[in-house]
C-alpha cells in the first residue's frame, strides 16, 4: 500500500531575471517550510519556442502514472514587453514528462488554437472523471465579433496523454479579464480560483461539475487582498487545513500562505511569519504536488 502523500513538491518560476525564468523546484515536509533544491538553481530548463518558461503546473497523472509539468511559453526577461507579451506573444503551451520525478523529458509544445488568441498564460490541469481525460485550461486575451477591446478570458480543451488535445472551448467568462485559474477537488466538489485581472484579487467559486454551473464563494480575506495572482491550492494532511498561496507580485514578495479549515466557508486567514518559510529563491506563480516521504527524499538525494 503507498504510503501517505504527506509531503510536497513546489514548482516554480523566479522572476524576470536572466535564469529566473526557468522551471524551479522546493520540497517541504508541511507544506509550509520550504527547501529550495540543485543549489537554487532551475532543474528544468526550456530550450525550445520562447526559450523561458512562466506559471510551471505539476500533476501525477491518473491514467498513466506519469508526472507532467505544462507551462507558460513565455520570457519577459528577454525583453519583448507585457503589452506584446498578451496579444501578440506565444500561443504555446510547454509540456515535460516523468516517471519518476528527477528524469525529464525534453520538453515538447502544444498549441492552444484558440482562434485570435494573443497569449496562452498559466495553462494547469484537472482529472475530469465525467470525461476520463485530463480538462486542461488556460488564459487567452481574445477580441471577439463586436468588442472594441480584447479581453483576457479562461479556454479549456480536454487529453488523455498531454499530446493529442481536442480542440479548444471557452471556459470562464466574465465582465472584467480573468486569468490564472487554478481548481482543486473535495468530495465531489470542485473549487476554482481565479485572478480578476480588473481589481487585482482571487475570485473563488465552486461546482458539481467542471463543465456544470458554478456559484461564488465570498471570501472577505480575498476580496479585501489585492495586488496577488497565481493562486496555489493544496491540503496539508497534518494540519487538516487547506493552505492557498497567492503570489504578491505587486510587492514583488513572492508566494504568501492564506489557511482555511472548510472551503465553502471561504474563511482565509493570513499565515502568521512564524508559521511560514518560502526558502531563499523567490517563489512566483507556481504549484504544489504531494508526495510520499520516499518521494520527497529522492528528490533531495538527486537534487539536494
Amino acid at each position: 500500500m503507498e504510503r501517505e502523500k504527506d509531503h510536497f513538491l513546489f514548482v516554480h518560476f523566479a522572476g524576470e531575471s536572466k535564469e529566473g525564468e526557468q522551471v524551479y523546484f522546493a520540497v517541504s515536509k508541511d507544506g509550509m517550510h520550504w527547501e529550495d533544491l540543485h543549489g537554487q538553481r532551475p532543474v528544468l530548463r526550456s530550450c525550445i519556442g520562447e526559450k523561458g518558461v512562466r506559471d510551471p503546473f505539476i500533476l501525477r497523472s491518473e491514467l498513466d502514472g506519469n508526472f507532467y509539468i505544462i507551462a507558460t511559453d513565455l520570457r519577459i526577461a528577454s525583453g519583448k514587453g507585457w503589452e506584446v507579451a498578451q496579444h501578440a506573444g506565444s500561443t504555446d503551451l510547454v509540456i515535460w514528462r516523468s516517471g519518476d520525478l528527477v528524469n525529464w523529458s525534453a520538453p515538447w509544445a502544444v498549441n492552444g488554437k484558440v482562434e485570435g488568441a494573443g497569449c496562452v498564460w498559466a495553462p494547469e490541469a484537472i482529472y475530469d472523471p465525467e470525461q476520463g481525460a485530463y480538462l486542461v485550461f488556460w488564459a487567452s486575451c481574445v477580441k471577439e465579433e463586436g468588442e472594441r477591446e480584447p479581453k483576457q478570458r479562461i479556454y479549456c480543451a480536454y487529453t488523455k496523454n498531454f499530446e493529442d488535445f481536442s480542440g479548444p472551448e471557452k471556459y470562464i467568462e466574465r465582465d472584467h479579464h480573468v486569468i490564472d485559474t487554478t481548481i482543486v477537488e473535495q468530495n465531489g466538489m470542485f473549487y476554482r480560483f481565479s485572478k480578476d485581472e480588473t481589481t487585482k484579487n482571487i475570485r473563488m467559486d465552486r461546482g458539481r461539475s467542471l463543465r456544470g454551473a458554478f456559484e461564488e464563494i465570498p471570501s472577505a480575506c480575498l476580496q479585501d487582498m489585492s495586488g496577488v495572482e497565481g493562486p496555489a491550492a493544496f491540503w496539508l494532511p497534518k494540519a487538516q487545513m487547506w493552505c492557498l498561496l497567492v503570489d504578491r507580485f505587486a510587492q514583488g514578495l513572492g508566494y504568501l500562505p492564506l489557511l482555511c479549515r472548510d472551503l465553502d466557508s471561504g474563511a482565509f486567514c493570513v499565515a502568521d511569519a512564524g508559521q511560514y518559510d518560502m526558502g531563499r529563491v523567490l517563489k512566483r506563480h507556481g504549484s504544489v504536488l504531494a508526495i510520499t516521504q520516499k518521494e520527497y527524499e529522492t528528490l533531495r538525494e538527486r537534487f539536494g
